[in-house]
């Protein structure tokens, strides 16, 4: 379970998060919605330990992330943690199980063991016969599959997630959704997604919307 405390963020004199607090139900998914402004980005942003909040703490699985230094955060945000883009940040040298594989290789790993990950996810995500190929070679569905596999690859407490059908179009978008349902449903997997689209935001288990700085539903 994941709680947000109070959380603020200013960038200048703009107040983006203006005193959230907040608990994300695990195994789920739970759908950001709101006006574009509204401060969704920020807070996925502070819920994922990517931005530190000028006040107010997360707690993920028991854990204050927030007191921690900057190494012990990026150690925690490796172990814990999963991102989706909106654009896939793949790495174009590297194939598909390569960048699946980063993740765990940075998180000490070894190759035989963060390959074989690397391979079982893509096969999960029904990537199974692209596994050598480079982003170039992959349609805009498979690299957002292959972006989920890597955010999967650490096991991770909850996996963050911007827009990430943004750029697909209307088949590879809904097969991405189906994607996220069924790993809830049946790896137990806790999605928190920033999203505009109404029919996502329908079928997810919870919705927040916020609106200026704020949780207003």
């Amino acid at each position: 379970m994941i709680k947000a405390i109070d959380l603020h963020r200013r960038y200048g004199s703009l107040e983006v998060l203006r005193g959230i607090s907040l608990t994300i139900m695990p195994h789920a998914v739970t759908a950001i919605v709101g006006a574009s402004g509204a401060g969704k980005t920020t807070l996925l942003n502070v819920l994922g330990t990517l931005d530190r909040p000028d006040a107010g703490d997360v707690i993920i699985d028991g854990t204050s992330v927030y007191s921690m230094n900057d190494t012990e955060l990026s150690r925690f945000r490796n172990r814990h943690i999963g991102f989706v883009f909106q654009l896939h940040c793949l790495l174009p040298e590297f194939t598909a199980v390569e960048n699946v594989a980063l993740p765990a290789l940075i998180g000490g790993a070894s190759t035989a063991d963060a390959t074989g990950r690397a391979t079982e996810l893509l096969r999960t995500v029904g990537l199974g016969d692209r596994l050598d190929h480079h982003p170039a070679a992959l349609s805009g569905g498979e690299r957002q599959r292959v972006a989920v596999a890597r955010a999967l690859v650490n096991n991770p407490d909850v996996i963050f997630a911007d827009e990430p059908s943004g750029s697909l179009d209307t088949h590879n978008k809904n097969e991405l959704h189906n994607l996220f349902f069924d790993l809830a449903r049946d790896r137990g997997q806790t999605f928190v997604v920033v999203t505009h689209d109404e029919q996502l935001a329908a079928r997810a288990d919870h919705v927040l919307h916020m609106s200026d700085g704020l949780i207003v539903t």
